[in-house]
């Protein structure tokens, strides 16, 4: 501590007594639950997997921050809430911090610097990031323990926003801004993150979704060949070369169709919506809904395909939205409103990974830069996800969300005490989630060899 943190300062007395305050407590940190998110990383190993990829030309004999260990700290910082490299300087010699990544409190290096982690984030080739994106896959696959029966992937993209002119930044007219467009997959009904891929700020094209898509399924189907897959999606991913590599692989898909005039004029769908509009209009509802299903074909595609609409009639008119599937089972009301719907989900959880875990925070001007960062904050996700998994069901924080357990499991204030043989860690008496902490850290415990 320098001097001027160090100097105390007052607060307004309590019962004549006064109150005063410094910075010089010792050995404590405030992120007592870095400790959690080691055991996490720990048994999911997904910095050793990340560092594998990356090709590290140091003189071994000079190495003082070996690259995985580089890794977590920049992954444990995201996950408790300091998103910027810049604050590592400061946590370089957080007891917190030192255990976490198996160092003594008080001796030794303290941990990587800021300008070693901007390195690190700018090293990795055009190569390497495929490898990486493809052991972010691997840990995926992994997180199961068999492979399951089926999955459902939601593939969606987010805006972006850049403030400068980094590499593959573009100006989108429909959001008005210069952003980028990263495209997010997730396994929605777990609330795993799959893969993200940074990409320029305007809409896919259909080969360039198709080739993502196609990507993505080749690496799945090498760990669970015979898992059904269904892939979900807005309009931007139900492009005729999307949809013909999925039914040449046999892939289902729910994906959002835009309107057109041959559609609007459908005799099926219109017929149903005349009813509907008629029902509302003789019962005087507010807004009544309907659906239908037809057989269309555009003329990009190769043949006709199973089309869902969703009609709302009411007061302020006639609505109508569409779905395309190869789902042959189930009716239209059970595609749109279970199938379809539920990938709104999806875009809650790219808001979490954009708002609670700063995933948008792409300021580097190098496109690699930006998407190593990308993955270190998936990272960050996946360590945050795992530690909800542990949480006791019958707890309120189960069903959290990640700044909630952030403020709630990782930011928790401890005393580090060292000594000869043993490091002892005291949290709070008054911590109210003491027993959740403890439950967490004990599921986490590896097993005994």
């Amino acid at each position: 501590m320098t001097d001027d943190t160090a100097n105390p300062f007052r607060f307004p007395a309590v019962r004549s007594r006064k109150v005063t305050a410094a910075f010089d407590g010792g050995r404590l940190t405030s992120d007592g639950g870095v400790l959690l998110l080691a055991q996490a990383e720990r048994a999911m190993g997904i910095c050793r997997r990340l560092a594998a990829c990356i090709a590290d030309p140091r003189d071994p004999g000079r190495v003082i921050h070996a690259l995985p260990d580089i890794l977590r700290a920049r992954v444990f910082a995201i996950a408790c809430g300091y998103e910027d490299a810049d604050d590592l300087d400061a946590l370089r010699d957080d007891p917190g911090f030192r255990l976490a990544l198996g160092k003594l409190p008080g001796s030794g290096a303290g941990l990587a610097s800021q300008p070693t982690m901007s390195r690190w984030e700018n090293a990795p080739t055009t190569r390497e990031l495929a490898k990486l994106m493809a052991a972010m896959i691997d840990i995926y696959c992994a997180s199961y323990p068999t492979s399951p029966a089926a999955v459902t992937l939601d593939i969606d993209d987010t805006c972006d926003v850049v403030h400068g002119y980094q590499q593959l930044s573009f100006w989108n007219g429909h959001h008005g801004e210069r952003c980028f467009l990263p495209i997010h997959v997730y396994d929605t009904a777990s609330g795993r993150p799959v893969a993200m891929l940074l990409r320029t700020g305007k809409t896919p094209s259909g080969a360039e979704a198709a080739g993502h898509i196609r990507r993505l399924v080749r690496h799945i189907r090498r760990h669970w060949p015979d898992t059904h897959l269904t892939i979900r999606g807005d309009g931007h991913y139900g492009r005729p070369e999307v949809m013909a590599f999925c039914e040449a692989y046999g892939i289902d898909y729910v994906f959002g169709l835009p309107t057109n005039a041959a559609l609007r004029a459908d005799p099926a769908i219109v017929a149903v919506a005349d009813t509907c509009a008629v029902k509302r209009a003789e019962e005087q509802r507010v807004i009544l809904r309907n659906y239908a299903e037809t057989r269309y074909g555009a003329k990009s595609w190769k043949g006709q395909r199973r089309v869902v609409a969703r009609i709302e009639a009411s007061t302020l008119g006639m609505d109508i939205r569409y779905v395309v599937t190869s789902l042959t089972q189930g009716s239209a009301e059970h595609i749109y409103d279970t199938l379809y719907c539920a990938r709104g989900q999806a875009e809650n959880l790219i808001k979490r990974h954009k708002t609670q875990l700063a995933s948008d925070r792409t300021s580097c001007r190098s496109a690699n830069a930006n998407q190593m960062r990308l993955i270190l904050h998936t990272a960050a996700y996946w360590l945050l996800w795992r530690i909800q998994q542990e949480i006791p069901k019958s707890a309120a924080l189960a069903v959290a969300e990640f700044a909630t357990i952030r403020l709630r499991l990782l930011k928790v204030a401890a005393r580090v005490i060292e000594s000869a043989t043993r490091i002892r860690i005291a949290f709070a008496s008054a911590c109210p989630d003491a027993a959740t902490f403890k439950a967490v850290a004990t599921n986490l415990r590896p097993a005994p060899t």
